[in-house]
């Protein structure tokens, strides 16, 4: 099982740029079993800008989230905690061997009745992507190493 991430463009700039190796949830996941994850980058864009394997989903307490991953987020303090403001668990998602789609996807060629999710949804099968589409990252940057 694959799900699509709706991420605002700031965001998923800095996944694809290898700045952001964690993506940060209020919620997580109810099937265990996800695979892969579908970059949707919001308004203005919309459109499917990459895909990554799903590592590690570590549940922690924001504070201890930012003390071990802060530097990996993207985020500045005070915005990481506005976020995770009145939660008392919050969930990071290591993103590992990330494919940068060029051009991106448009979903709703690939997906009917597509509708950008709020958060995220879940994806029962693999979008198909050409390999001219797809550009990896470096391989210490891909695989969570630098």
């Amino acid at each position: 099982m694959n799900v699509i991430l709706s991420i605002r463009p700031k965001y998923a700039r800095m996944i694809l740029s290898g700045a952001k190796r964690y993506e940060f949830r209020k919620c997580t996941f109810k099937n265990e079993h996800i695979e892969k994850a579908y970059i949707y980058e919001t308004s203005p864009t919309k459109k499917i800008v990459g895909i990554f394997d799903i590592g590690d989903i570590i549940s922690d307490s924001p504070k201890d989230l930012w003390d071990q991953f802060g530097h990996l987020s993207g985020m500045n303090e005070a915005a990481f905690f506005n976020y995770f403001r009145d939660i008392q668990i919050g969930f990071a998602i290591e993103i590992k061997h990330l494919v940068i789609l060029d051009p991106p996807l448009d979903p709703r060629e690939k997906i009917s009745g597509f509708t950008p999710p709020q958060s995220f949804c879940y994806l029962k099968y693999y979008i198909r992507i050409l390999p001219s589409q797809a550009k990896k990252l470096p391989a210490q940057i891909s695989s969570g190493h630098l």
